[in-house]
C-alpha cells in the first residue's frame, strides 16, 4: 500500500510549487496509509461517513475533555462538530465495529459458547409455525363447509351439537361429517 502512496505522491508532486519531494511525499504517503486502514481495518461494514465523524469526535472529544474538566455530552459533541446528536450516537456506537466478537467465545462462566447457546436449543415456536403450515395447507384441500366445521370444533371448542344447531343439521351428521373430514386430511399428509 505504501509503494501506491508513493507514486500518487510522485503523480500529484508539481515542481513548480518549489518544496522538497520529500516534504510532499510524506504527508500524502501517511495520509494514503491512514485512509487505507480507516476504510479497510473495520470487521462491520461502517458507512465513510460515520466513520469520518467518529475521527472527529474522537479529537473533539479530548479537546472537551480538557476544556470542561469532563467528558462531553453527546449534545456538546454533536455541537461541537456540526452533526446532529443522533449521529453523534451512531458514530459513539461504532468502536466496537473494529472488532467482531467471535462467535466461539466463552458468554458464560461455566465456559458455553455463543455458538452452542445460539444452536443448541430449539425454540418451540418454530414447530408451532411450521405445524401451522402444514395443516392450513391441508385444510386447503376440504370444502369450505368441512373447514368450518372443523374450525368451529378444534378451534373455538363447540360440541359437535351446538355446531349442528348452527349449521341446522343433526349432531350425527356433524360427527360423519368431521371423521370424512379427517380421514380426507390424513390422505392429502400421507401424499405430502
Amino acid at each position: 500500500m505504501a509503494s501506491l502512496a508513493l507514486l500518487k505522491a510522485i503523480d500529484r508532486f508539481d515542481v513548480d510549487r518549489g518544496m522538497a519531494f520529500t516534504s510532499f511525499a510524506v504527508p500524502t504517503i501517511v495520509g494514503e496509509l491512514k485512509r487505507y486502514f480507516r476504510d479497510h481495518s473495520w470487521s462491520v461494514h461502517v458507512p465513510r461517513s460515520i466513520k469520518e465523524l467518529k475521527v472527529r469526535l474522537d479529537n473533539d472529544s479530548r479537546v472537551l475533555s480538557a476544556e470542561l474538566g469532563r467528558s462531553p455530552t453527546p449534545g456538546e459533541l454533536a455541537e461541537r462538530t456540526g452533526s446532529t446528536v443522533e449521529q453523534v450516537m451512531e458514530a459513539l456506537a461504532t468502536r466496537t465495529a473494529h472488532h467482531a466478537d467471535s462467535l466461539d467465545r466463552p458468554v458464560a462462566e461455566d465456559g458455553d459458547n455463543a455458538v452452542d447457546v445460539l444452536g443448541g436449543q430449539l425454540d418451540p415456536g418454530y414447530v408451532h409455525v411450521e405445524n401451522t403450515t402444514v395443516i392450513d395447507t391441508l385444510l386447503a384441500t376440504l370444502p369450505e363447509r368441512e373447514r368450518l366445521i372443523l374450525r368451529l370444533r378444534f378451534e373455538e371448542e363447540l360440541t359437535q351439537a351446538e355446531i349442528g344447531e348452527r349449521l341446522g343439521v343433526s349432531q350425527m351428521h356433524i360427527s360423519r361429517l368431521i371423521r370424512k373430514s379427517i380421514t380426507r386430511l390424513q390422505a392429502a399428509a400421507r401424499v405430502q
